[in-house]
């Protein structure tokens, strides 16, 4: 269980002294500051959506009920002043023959009533005209309003007449996802390079706003990009607490599903945004390294999520934790379960379809389709697919755990476990996951020989790359490192880079550490686990108020490192 825990206090106390970040330094205020004589956007023309087009059949409902609304509207307006006028000429009529006869009642006659009729025709002329003008004045009032309607809007008389093809409605959502996911240039092209977008100002409206939405974006300071990263999630509290002699580990290091969907509920609440470790810096066919640039609106926060062990070892079997992803009918990652039966639950029980779910609903929650960094060991296979050559070869010093498994699973075909695991690995990096090797054997990269470390990394890149493809991530066990504060050298780091890792994670308790050089990328990470959220729930409060999200089950205290 050792395996599992990540670095030591005396580790993250030291990791957290260090400098936070050695790329040349930003100032946000200075990034997010207003120029004295810019223009300030319009927040309302920015936060404008381009009409919803999620539903088919209801591809228009919105707008056509807004313009129906207001057709209503306006229409009520128009009697109203019909009737004014109407009332106002019968009331004229009735006001002359009732002056014509007060006239004659009070002695006019000839010149003098034809006068005193006048007069009153004059004045209800005058009120005829003062009632045209406001009616004019009420036109031109509609007309205003209309044009400034459609800068906002796409009219249903427009769309009635946009004649929008099936295509051109999936191409629509499919640009709208983007901007959704902050890929405006993205969304932009799409619609700018259909044929439909010469003729559709509901298209033409859409590329207004992403324009804007995309102007409103901010650089995000590189060195102000947290990672946070979880061990395999518990499912059933009652059999990982159970009080055998990994309970304590598991209370430590692992992280509850009620736990974790708080967090993120909560990140998300707060404005944070998944990002890839790519979008921070990327790498040539050289390894030379540039930073690269995360481009957000306002009041968004960028972060990068990692799991660890995502292997699903023999020691867990049967202490609450799922047992292997897999892709199901509909093309989506999801958990198998063991119940206590032996029957197999399918659901989301960890990390990776908890997140493509959450996703799902909230697709702003990711920059671009990115999701997290899977790290990986080799010695039990990979997600849980027995996919190591040792199950196959058999050696003398085949640990006790596989054995019995094998034992368990006398039809046990090694090309078919690969191309099992290979398979789910290929829809993971599909739906925007990445991976990274966590060394073959979760070696602390810090104790170990260079030696070691050699077959070590032979092991990963004959049993584990080929089935996800390589990687040029290392995230290290242990929380380990190769250096502390100061940059990369030596021996096994050359060792390492000349192996085509150019990304490199630590643990780190600090809220930011990242290293951007022109051969490496370096950045911490902060564990969110039973024993953070417990001894030290200050240091998470920017993500998360921990007292509110420590899951009730948990045994405590939760026992110490070390």
């Amino acid at each position: 269980m050792s395996e599992l825990k990540p670095d030591s206090e005396k580790k993250e106390e030291r990791l957290s002294d260090k400098e936070k970040v050695n790329t040349e330094k930003t100032n946000a205020e200075e990034l997010n500051a207003e120029e004295p004589n810019a223009e300030k956007p319009n927040t309302e023309e920015i936060n404008e959506e381009p009409p919803a087009a999620s539903e088919d059949e209801d591809f228009f409902f919105d707008d056509n009920k807004a313009y129906e609304a207001r057709r209503a509207a306006r229409l009520e307006r128009r009697n109203k002043l019909r009737r004014r006028k109407k009332r106002l000429r019968i009331a004229g009529c009735i006001v002359v023959v009732a002056a014509a006869a007060i006239g004659i009642g009070i002695g006019f006659y000839g010149e003098e009533l034809q006068n005193f009729v006048s007069e009153q025709q004059v004045k209800i002329a005058q009120m005829v005209k003062s009632a045209d003008r406001k009616t004019e004045e009420e036109k031109t009032a509609q007309q205003t309003n209309a044009e400034a309607e459609a800068e906002n809007a796409v009219t249903p008389e427009v769309q009635d007449t946009d004649g929008l093809s099936e295509e051109d409605k999936t191409l629509y959502r499919q640009a709208k996802y983007a901007a959704k996911q902050y890929d405006y240039d993205k969304a932009i092209s799409m619609l700018q390079n259909s044929e439909t977008y010469q003729t559709s100002e509901k298209f033409q409206h859409a590329v207004k706003v992403y324009q804007k939405k995309k102007e409103s974006c901010v650089s995000w300071p590189l060195d102000q990009v947290t990672h946070v990263f979880y061990h395999t999630l518990i499912k059933d509290t009652g059999k990982a607490f159970d009080g055998d002699y990994k309970s304590g580990d598991y209370d430590q290091v692992m992280t509850t599903i009620d736990e974790f969907n708080q967090i993120t509920q909560s990140m998300y609440d707060k404005g944070y945004v998944m990002v890839s470790i790519y979008d921070m810096a990327t790498a040539d066919e050289n390894g030379n390294m540039n930073a690269g640039e995360i481009l957000l609106p306002p009041g968004k926060v960028p972060f990068v999520l990692s799991q660890d062990d995502v292997c699903y070892y023999h020691y867990m079997d049967g202490d609450g934790f799922a047992t292997k992803l897999i892709v199901d009918e509909e093309g989506k990652i999801r958990n198998e379960y063991v119940e206590d039966d032996g029957s197999i639950s399918v659901g989301d029980y960890d990390m990776v379809p908890l997140i493509d779910r959450f996703v799902e609903e909230h697709p702003d929650f990711s920059y671009r389709g990115a999701k997290g960094i899977v790290a990986l060991t080799g010695y039990n296979g990979i997600l849980g697919y027995r996919t190591d050559s040792s199950y196959e070869t058999r050696p003398d010093d085949l640990d006790a755990d596989k054995v019995k498994w094998l034992d368990e699973h006398p039809d046990f075909n090694l090309n078919t476990e690969r191309e099992n695991a290979a398979r789910v690995a290929q829809a993971m990096k599909d739906e925007g996951w990445l991976f990274a090797s966590h060394t073959w054997g979760h070696q602390n990269v810090s104790q170990i020989s260079l030696e070691r470390l050699q077959a070590d990394t032979q092991k990963f890149k004959e049993n584990v790359d080929p089935l996800i493809g390589g990687t040029d991530i290392i995230i290290f066990a242990f929380g380990a490192d190769l250096t502390s504060v100061e940059d990369y050298s030596g021996e096994k780091f050359e060792y390492l880079k000349s192996q085509g890792y150019n990304y490199y994670c630590n643990v780190d308790s600090s809220q930011y550490f990242v290293q951007i050089r022109s051969n490496y990328f370096r950045q911490g990470r902060r564990n969110l686990d039973g024993y953070r959220m417990y001894y030290n729930p200050e240091l998470l409060s920017d993500l998360f108020d921990a007292q509110s999200v420590f899951d009730s089950s948990r045994p405590v205290p939760v026992p110490t490192m070390g």
